[in-house]
Formats: C-alpha cells, sequence, structure tokens
C-alpha cells in the first residue's frame, strides 16, 4: 500500500508507549459519549467561556452563564478535563488547546454537525450494513435504497448539515480546479456528471462566460439544482439532463470537451466505478478529457485528514448506499484502466485534501 510520507510516518510501525496505547483504547470505548459531552459543550457555549476568560471560571461560574444546573455542568466539565478539553488549576476551569480547534476549526465544526445530524443514529447499523453491503442505517430517515434518492426529503436540520458537509470539502478546491481545467484544458462544452445542487456549473459559467455546462444526475436532484441557480448569472448557461447514472443502459451524452466529476465516484462501489467510467469511456474522443476530483486517502498531506477521510468512508457503508468508501488511489487508478482511460495527469493537494485525476482514453 503506497501512501504519502505523513501517513506512511505514522502508519508503518508501533510508535505509542503502552499507556498510552491503553488510554486510546479507552477512548475508543467511549467514544460516543466523548463526541456528544465535546458537542453539549460547544452547544451550552461553555467552552467559548472558558476561551474568552484568561483566568478561567470555577464551576459556580459556569452554572451561573449557563444557567445549567450544578450537576449537569459539573458532568460536562469533569468530563471534559479527563478527555482534555478542559484544564483546572486552583478550582477554575481553562480551556485547552483541543478546545480552540472544536470551537474555530471549520472543518471540525461541519463533521461535528454530519456526524451528529446525519450519522450518529444510523451508525448503530454499521455491524447490518458491512455484513448485508446495503445502508442499514438509512432506515433512521426513510426506505430509500440510498441517502441520494431522499436527499430533498430528509428533515431539514439533516439536510443542511449534508450539504454543508459536501459544499464545505468541494468548494475549498473549486478556484484552484476551475485553473486546472480552463487553463490546462479550456472547454467550450462541460458534462458535470453527479452535479449536485449546481454549484460548480455556477463557477463554471462565472469564470468562462463562453462554457456551457449540463448536469447529468437524478432528476429530482436536477430540480434542487435549478432552484438553485435560478436568476443567478450565467444560469441560461446551465443545462440538465435527468437519469439514474446507475443503470447500465443509461448512455453518457456525447460531444463535450470536459467530463467533470467531484466528488462523485466515492458514492459507488468499485465495480460500479468501472462500470460508470468504462460508459464515460464511450462517449469521449482522443480530444475529450475526464475530469475526476476526489479525496483519495493515501495523498494526504497531512495525517489528520487520512483519518478524517478513512472514518467518513463508514457514512457511506452504513447511510448512504452500502458499498462506496473514499477511495485510496491505487484502487481508483485501477478502476480508471479498467474502464479503458489512463491517468494523464495528476494533482494534488487542493484545497481540502482533493486531488484531480485528468484521465484520457487509452
Amino acid at each position: 500500500m503506497k501512501l504519502f510520507p505523513a501517513l506512511e510516518k505514522r502508519y508503518s510501525a508501533e510508535t505509542m508507549k503502552a499507556l498510552d496505547a491503553q488510554r486510546l483504547a479507552h477512548e475508543i470505548a467511549f467514544g460516543p459519549i466523548v463526541f456528544q459531552v465535546s458537542r453539549l459543550m460547544i452547544k451550552f457555549g461553555i467552552l467559548q467561556m472558558l476561551l474568552d476568560a484568561p483566568n478561567g471560571l470555577t464551576l459556580e461560574e459556569v452554572t451561573e452563564k449557563t444557567k445549567l444546573s450544578r450537576y449537569a455542568a459539573q458532568c460536562l466539565l469533569e468530563s471534559s478535563l479527563t478527555m482534555g478539553t478542559v484544564h483546572c488549576k486552583d478550582n477554575r476551569f481553562k480551556a485547552s488547546k483541543a478546545a480552540w480547534f472544536l470551537l474555530n476549526d471549520r472543518a471540525v465544526k461541519v463533521n461535528m454537525d454530519f456526524n451528529h445530524d446525519v450519522n450518529y443514529l444510523g451508525w448503530f447499523n454499521l455491524e447490518e450494513a458491512l455484513l448485508n453491503g446495503k445502508p442499514e442505517g438509512l432506515k433512521v430517515f426513510g426506505n430509500w435504497h440510498t441517502i441520494y434518492e431522499g436527499l430533498s426529503d430528509l428533515p431539514e436540520q439533516v439536510q443542511k448539515s449534508w450539504f454543508g458537509f459536501d459544499h464545505f470539502y468541494s468548494d475549498s478546491s473549486f478556484d484552484e480546479a476551475l485553473k486546472i481545467v480552463f487553463d490546462h484544458h479550456p472547454p467550450d462544452t462541460l458534462l458535470d456528471v453527479g452535479g449536485n445542487t449546481g454549484r460548480w456549473a455556477l463557477r463554471c459559467v462565472n469564470y468562462n462566460a463562453e462554457v456551457k455546462v449540463t448536469i447529468m444526475d437524478l432528476p429530482q436532484q436536477l430540480e434542487l439544482m435549478r432552484k438553485q441557480t435560478a436568476g443567478e448569472q450565467g444560469a441560461d448557461r446551465i443545462f440538465g439532463h435527468g437519469v439514474d447514472v446507475l443503470d447500465k443502459a443509461t448512455s453518457f451524452l456525447t460531444g463535450f470537451d470536459v467530463i467533470w466529476m467531484s466528488q462523485f465516484l466515492d458514492c459507488f462501489s468499485e465495480e460500479e466505478v468501472t462500470d460508470i467510467l468504462t460508459r464515460a469511456a464511450a462517449s469521449m474522443n482522443a480530444d475529450t478529457r475526464l475530469c475526476i476530483m476526489e479525496t483519495l486517502w493515501d495523498r494526504q498531506r497531512f495525517e489528520t485528514a487520512a483519518y478524517c477521510l478513512t472514518q467518513i468512508s463508514l457514512y457511506f457503508t452504513a447511510l448512504a448506499n452500502g458499498n462506496s468508501k473514499m477511495y485510496h488511489s491505487d484502487d481508483m487508478i485501477r478502476c480508471i484502466n479498467a474502464a479503458g482511460l489512463k491517468v494523464e495527469e495528476i494533482h494534488d493537494s487542493l484545497g481540502q485534501g482533493h486531488s484531480i485525476l485528468v484521465c484520457k482514453k487509452q
């Protein structure tokens, strides 16, 4: 298994002392409560209060400021103390460095909202999902085969956290991605496969005044896209083509200079990825380029990013579709080659850890 240097250093050998390893084992065992306590320390404003108090706060002061019972405040503070998000000296609690990141690292907030609102209840059925190859946790929201079929019907807060997560990771890479697509392979026409709410399409038509973008996605997703892009500059150059890309009888539209897939192929199994790419290849000519943007977990500069991505894989298992994941680049490239394509260029470290694989026909 090939890994970027920071990952190989961390994952190739044991680095923990025995007591640290034991501590980690207990942190795993109490993971759910650690998560919920930390979420509530943020929601009730306690961590922010402590961060804003250079000399810290007593239990009584926290109780008075939050209007929580003394018991509730004490339980949260003592749990946070032992997990390391607060410190205590002379009966005064102070926020730790970890608390600062909980409050100020936007990726942490996005991940926490996503895990609480979208994943938390569904992950109870992770075992069934792994054994059955189906998103068994999705039943907490509805009776759909995949979460994508039910996105427009999910509860409002769940939708907000799902789209917040999706947009945070993709949007952070768009500025760099636009330069790669339009400066390296300037297209007149672009096919956006799995274009979701049309955010990338809007960026394209505003970046280039001539390009025409067609979004190929589920019909219900196109309805969301039309609502989101209505009245926006360049929306008259954004078109929709409603299909189920998983249907093997679905052919790709032809005549496009660039085919774009952003955070799309991670929604499918390796077999499905290869089938989708094979049909994409059939629509391409020698000049067409297929650009695949994904957060490939092995190509991360920072180890924390790889950690997050491999955990996010289990969202796909339990809730999204039951059979996809955040891919290792070797697995993705194997699918690309099997589809009759080859990787021409790889651009790494875009935004929140994205890579773009630029592919052409073999």
